[in-house]
């Protein structure tokens, strides 16, 4: 239950049509960490440590690139004069057989495929799973300008990842960002997009979240000692919920990339796409008509101290949907998914089965095992930079 001594009561955003208060939860809270946290003094223990806890998955996906199609029409910073489609490879990481039934994970506005690992790896003896790398994110290529970098953008990406994989019906699993784009996907392509699962995001977010988030992303980090990267990235992931250090390192290690020049570890992204982001921040995200046109089912994951996801929201949602909501206890916005109780449910609503119905709050699972000294073939270190 909320308790008055960490809550505070605050406008909602009027202009956006809604002017109910809400009570928010204090933006300090944190989840605990289940088990022991790791302290790392130096480099090659980190590298050593992630030969195990990212080690694990090595071998288990395997890498793709298709070419994005960047259109003129997405080029608005551009002088008409100087517009010209233009080509940016797009990484994704495949997960399960080829044949089996297709599931796309698409992440947040700073996210990297790989955040998808435990979900994928989960899964993949019953689905084949596509997790993608945004334009400027991971290990796909950058656009050329800041105002290339859009919701529109990221629609199309999506729509063509889709095309590249033989065209729909597809399932698309969207966190925060990926949503609010398979949003604009399933309502405008209504046949690429048969069953949709949305990680956290509704088709409203008020400027006042999106600007606190954007502020926090849209700088240069360069981190010098593997401690700093641990607190820092550890802290920034908060709202994911009670997760294991195995998980957050996985986390840290592939949001991250060793920089010689930097002499130190910087975020794998293009700093361009999250001040555009910020530039788009200053106005409230508002997806209704888009969402009137969504005739798919729906899963909606929702975590009960998000700040970006509201009971109204969600009511709204609801009227003349097939609507189904998973509430996750404990987490913020987005929810890592790596829980597997979390992870059940989904398979369960992804399957058809029928007992995930209707509205349901799901206990969290007992941390998964340290892999450090378990006995399994890890990656070598050598791969791992």
């Amino acid at each position: 239950m909320r308790s008055a001594a960490n809550t505070v009561t605050i406008a909602r955003d009027h202009a956006a049509g809604d002017s109910v208060p809400a009570a928010l939860f204090d933006l300090a809270w944190e989840p605990p960490v289940p088990g022991r946290r790791r302290v790392l003094t130096n480099w090659n223990d980190y590298i050593a440590l992630a030969s195990q806890v990212v080690g694990r998955f090595h071998g288990q996906f395997r890498l793709g690139h298709f070419d994005y199609h960047h259109p003129t029409r997405l080029q608005q910073g551009t002088a008409r004069r100087l517009k010209n489609p233009y080509k940016v490879s797009v990484s994704y990481a495949e997960w399960g057989a080829p044949g089996a039934p297709l599931v796309i994970c698409c992440g947040g506005v700073a996210s990297v495929a790989m955040r998808f690992n435990y979900l994928a790896s989960d899964l993949s003896d019953s689905f084949r799973l596509i997790c993608m790398d945004w334009v400027g994110r991971g290990r796909s290529g950058w656009l050329a300008t800041e105002a290339d970098y859009s919701l529109a953008t990221y629609a199309e990406q999506l729509r063509q990842m889709i095309e590249h994989l033989g065209g729909g019906p597809v399932t698309v699993l969207g966190s925060s960002l990926g949503g609010s784009a398979a949003i604009e996907v399933a309502a405008r392509y209504p046949k690429l997009i048969d069953r949709l699962i949305l990680n956290d995001v509704g088709p409203q977010i008020a400027a006042r979240r999106r600007q606190r988030r954007a502020d926090t992303l849209a700088r240069h980090y360069v981190f010098r000692d593997p401690a700093e990267l641990l607190r820092r990235v550890g802290a920034s992931q908060k709202n994911d919920g009670p997760v294991s250090d195995d998980i957050r390192f996985n986390l840290t290690f592939h949001q991250t990339r060793w920089s010689d020049e930097e002499g130190g570890r910087i975020y794998r992204h293009d700093v361009r796409a999250l001040q555009a982001y910020r530039r788009d921040a200053q106005k409230s995200l508002q997806q209704w008509e888009q969402w009137k046109q969504v005739r798919c089912s729906v899963l909606l994951v929702h975590g009960l101290q998000s700040d970006a996801l509201f009971e109204p929201t969600i009511r709204r949602m609801s009227r003349g949907k097939r609507l189904t909501v998973m509430h996750l206890p404990d987490t913020g916005h987005a929810p890592l998914l790596a829980d597997r109780n979390q992870i059940w449910f989904l398979r369960d609503w992804l399957l058809g089965t029928g007992r995930a119905e209707c509205a349901w709050s799901v206990l969290h699972a007992p941390p998964r095992e340290r892999h450090a000294g378990t006995p399994l073939t890890f990656a070598p270190a050598n791969v791992l930079r």
